[in-house]
């Protein structure tokens, strides 16, 4: 399993808009993606209504991690994108 850290920078957070990106990212990856707000919620990167309702707003923490299939590949993918979208 790879993990980050990322602190969200975006003025709305997580909404529908880069959530729904996010999911399509998620979604064309080798790796099982999760997402957790640290203390808080955790879910499935490829869930938009979970990824939606875990409340995640400009400054939260998240932990993004990836399991099987190439994990290093996958979470680097991840990681530009988040720095790119969020």
């Amino acid at each position: 399993m790879k993990k980050f850290e990322y602190v969200i920078t975006d003025a709305l957070g997580i909404h529908a808009r880069p959530a729904g990106l996010l999911v399509k990212a998620a979604k064309a990856l080798d790796s099982t993606i999760a997402i957790e707000k640290v203390g808080g919620k955790t879910a499935a990167a490829t869930k938009l209504l979970a990824v939606m309702g875990m409340g995640i707003k400009q400054g939260d923490t998240v932990v993004v991690t990836a399991e099987g299939g190439d994990e290093d590949a996958s979470i680097a993918a991840m990681e530009q994108f988040f720095k790119d979208n969020l």
